[in-house]
């Protein structure tokens, strides 16, 4: 059982992240493509993906990611750094800069009870090399595992999202921690998390704590295992069926001929408009983090589908929201 201890403070300074986490997902995905979780799901998913993996090329690849994140008990707080808040490159740049020192200390637990290959002694010691290495890898796997995936992802973490921002515009924080049952329970300036495999205690002395919902966590939410980190508890979402086989999953011809006009970033661009918020629009750092590109990038494909009149653009407070127009609508429904 995990028991995670809010001040008044702490549940103040409590947030959701802001979209699907693509570390998170990509690192969790391997626990449940290795574990023994029988979800209907994910079947297909993992006997798609599993297949690939054992490609002798594409298993050389990612060889040094799976052995340092194994399915079952403890694995590196440092594969997910806080930083991948901001989008997988923000992510995968604060794992290449980790101090040896965690390195180190990170992969000695590890060690502990896990047998790691000669690859990961220049990990240990934080060689550039390395590190390189093992982004790579992680880089590999995600276009494999995830990438395929990543809007039914989205779609599934966006619409719980919605439940806990209603949960939260009725009751508070407070409201929005009771809302995440059956997986934990809220009472009173305490979140446990029920069936955690090991026994512990989460003082957060004010930091607040950061709810990251996930597609791949498998039931039982995470946390990190060095309390001195900065908080962070991944749980549970409903995952809105099955993922698309890989026949399904591309972009059909409407699709194809679509990126061939406007080119693929800004047919995804288009699609995400459609998906995010209810079909509402997105922000420019939404359209970014959904697309793992530069928030510059996201508002540089926006300004030429706005000049070209398939969005609108309107300003919310600090934030630019961009909509599709029915032109827009009508050219991505082809």
């Amino acid at each position: 059982m995990l028991r995670i201890f809010f001040s008044r403070e702490d549940i103040a300074r409590t947030r959701l992240a802001p979209a699907a986490d693509p570390i998170w997902e990509l690192v969790l995905s391997l626990h449940l493509l290795r574990g023994a979780n029988a979800d209907p799901m994910i079947s297909g998913w993992r006997r798609r993906v599993g297949d690939r993996l054992r490609e002798r090329a594409i298993a050389e690849q990612v060889r040094l990611f799976v052995a340092v994140n194994p399915p079952r008990g403890y694995f590196p707080d440092f594969l997910t750094p806080y930083q991948s808040v901001r989008g997988l490159d923000a992510g995968l740049e604060a794992i290449r800069s980790t101090p040896a020192t965690r390195l180190r200390r990170d992969l000695t637990v590890l060690a502990g009870t896990t047998a790691l290959p000669p690859s990961a002694a220049g990990l240990a010691e934080g060689e550039s090399a390395s590190l390189r290495e093992l982004t790579g890898a992680m880089e590999r796997y995600q276009a494999i595992a995830v990438d395929p995936y990543w809007s039914h992802i989205c779609n599934a973490v966006e619409a719980d999202r919605g439940v806990r921002a209603r949960a939260m515009l009725a009751g508070g924080t407070e409201a929005l921690l009771a809302s995440l049952r059956p997986h934990l329970r809220w009472r009173s300036g305490e979140l446990t998390v029920l069936n955690y495999p090991s026994s512990r205690e989460l003082h957060l002395d004010g930091r607040g704590l950061l709810l990251v919902p996930s597609f791949f966590c498998a039931g039982t939410p995470v946390a990190l295992f060095d309390p001195e980190l900065p908080p962070v508890l991944v749980y549970p979402v409903e995952r809105l069926g099955a993922l698309p086989s890989t026949s399904s999953a591309p972009d059909p011809v409407g699709r194809e001929a679509l990126a061939a006009l406007v080119g693929r970033t800004r047919a995804l661009v288009l699609e995400a408009l459609v998906t995010g918020r209810g079909g509402e629009g997105q922000t420019t750092s939404e359209v970014a983090r959904r697309l793992q590109i530069s928030a510059a990038a996201a508002s540089q494909h926006t300004t030429v589908l706005r000049n070209a009149g398939l969005l609108v653009s309107r300003r919310e407070r600090n934030m630019v929201v961009h909509t599709l127009t029915p032109l827009g609508l009508a050219i991505l429904k082809g």
